[in-house]
């Protein structure tokens, strides 16, 4: 019986943490819903006085991104923003080919007269952190730019952001992320869905109350003094714009976030570059969670809703964790279930998940919503992409997992860039892309038998016990098995 009770218990735990997120999830929704009908009264600077015109620098962290480099170059010069108060740095890590290119471009760039410059390291330490920190030396600009090298901004995307530094206390100015391939594929489609969620429920629902929010890495703008007070990028996790988020708004540094302001950019096509790019995010979340959890905690200058907010956030890559626990130990209790009469009333714990999915269903549907728009047409078409985006996310809650204890146990590892493929239409393609990994690991072949497995969770929904089998878990089941089906068969076959 043991056996049985740690089952039950590690379940239930897991079970009681995502049901705990959910109810997050949802405050954030009534937080956004409240944010959109609320005027922004925020003092700008007026850019058309020269007197309020403040100097940026324009920062691009590039490594080895060499089927990108030139659509990035030409978009930039694109931005609208009087040239005397506008610095480019190029900080180029990469160890390819590439690095011919981009300074050939930048020589180009140069005899027009605009100030960018071409800045190489002579190794990579610190990774992209330690690349911005090296250009922020050097940085003429008051407030900082930063872009990937597969984003886009539009023209008028610095008029549109840097008025907002007028109030001294902002240090950060986030815009949404776009996405130039949304509908590329099954793959993209479920990225830009979770994308979308982040950057309009998250986002806006904790910076509407002044909860932590954090810097997405690209797409915004740092006031240099707010980097500097907060102890300037770090290279010790791989999510360094969450790390010096935390600090900056420890020091009460406050942050915009603006979600009308769209900023374009590229997802992963392939399901290896996807994999890279989520490990790397789900590893960094809990570094930054051992990192900042007790200094949130003690805060004297926080409420004890922002650092409860705060925590979930730090904690979120860790929901992985728990869906897959929950999954894996799913067929167990299925068969606990039905052979212990007594333990029944434990397994009123299995509606907290029911609970869980629906509030997670209403919430991406306001956001679903807000994109594609109202009415039964699109809400079925909504249902059918919450089933896809739900089961493709369990299939990768074992490589999330296991980039998530790394974190937590403090195991050190390379910053891996995800690979860009100057991808827009479903013409284009990628299967020569040279920085695509062609391995096939471990955790891959696992995810092949966990398909196996849950479709052995099916099939026991027929034998269990004696009143003609037990359907409860059936789509669960089916959906976790769909999810590591889809995950497995991609990464085999979706090779270059």
């Amino acid at each position: 019986m043991a056996l049985q009770y740690i089952i039950i218990t590690i379940y239930t735990i897991s079970l009681v943490l995502i049901f705990m997120y959910a109810l997050a999830q949802l405050n954030l929704l009534f937080n956004y819903l409240k944010a959109r009908k609320q005027k922004d009264n925020s003092i700008k600077f007026d850019l058309s006085n020269p007197k309020e015109v403040p100097y940026i620098t324009i920062q691009l962290p590039v490594f080895n991104e060499l089927y990108v480099m030139d659509r990035l170059l030409n978009n930039i010069v694109k931005l609208e923003y009087p040239r005397e108060k506008l610095q480019i740095q190029v900080l180029d890590d990469s160890t390819d080919e590439s690095v011919i290119s981009t300074n050939k471009h930048i020589k180009e760039l140069q005899k027009t007269g605009l100030d960018i410059t071409h800045i190489c390291r002579e190794n990579r330490q610190g990774f992209k952190a330690g690349a911005l920190k090296e250009g922020l030396k050097i940085a003429k600009g008051e407030f900082i730019a930063i872009f990937d090298a597969d984003f886009l901004p539009q023209e008028d995307w610095l008029l549109k952001t840097v008025p907002y530094f007028k109030d001294p206390e902002i240090g950060v100015v986030q815009t949404r992320w776009g996405h130039i391939n949304r509908n590329y594929s099954t793959l993209t489609k479920i990225q830009a869905f979770a994308l979308d969620a982040h950057f309009t429920l998250e986002q806006v629902g904790r910076n509407s109350k002044g909860h932590f929010i954090n810097f997405n890495g690209t797409a915004g703008l740092w006031r240099k003094e707010c980097i500097y007070d907060a102890g300037n990028w770090e290279g010790d996790t791989l999510t360094e714009d969450l790390d010096l988020s935390y600090r900056a708004q420890l020091k009460n540094w406050k942050f915009k976030y603006l979600e009308d302001v769209e900023t374009p950019a590229e997802l992963p096509v392939v399901i290896s570059a996807a994999r890279s790019q989520q490990f790397r995010w789900n590893k960094g979340g809990a570094e930054n969670f051992q990192k900042m959890a007790k200094r949130v905690v003690s805060s004297k200058n926080l409420s004890f809703k922002s650092k409860i907010h705060g925590l979930l956030h730090l904690l979120n890559s860790s929901m992985f964790l728990n869906v897959f626990l929950v999954g894996v130990l799913s067929i167990p209790m299925l068969y606990i279930k039905n052979e212990y009469a007594h333990l029944k009333p434990y397994f009123y714990m299995m509606s907290f998940f029911v609970i869980s999915s629906l509030i997670f269903f209403i919430c991406y549907w306001h956001m679903y919503k807000k994109t594609y728009g109202g009415g039964i047409k699109n809400f079925f078409s909504y249902i059918g992409v919450f089933f896809t985006f739900f089961s493709i996310a369990m299939g990768f809650s074992l490589h999330n997992s296991i980039a998530v204890l790394e974190g937590h146990f403090g195991k050190k590892s390379e910053f891996v860039r995800t690979p860009k493929f100057n991808i827009t239409t479903i013409k284009d393609g990628w299967k020569n892309n040279k920085y695509i990994s062609k391995n096939i690991s471990l955790h891959v072949i696992i995810e092949g038998l966990l398909a196996i497995y849950f479709a052995f969770g099916m099939y026991s929904a027929f034998i269990v016990g004696d009143q003609g089998g037990d359907f409860g878990l059936f789509p669960f089941h089916l959906m976790l098995f769909i999810g590591f089906g889809y995950v497995f068969f991609k990464s085999i076959f979706s090779k270059a």
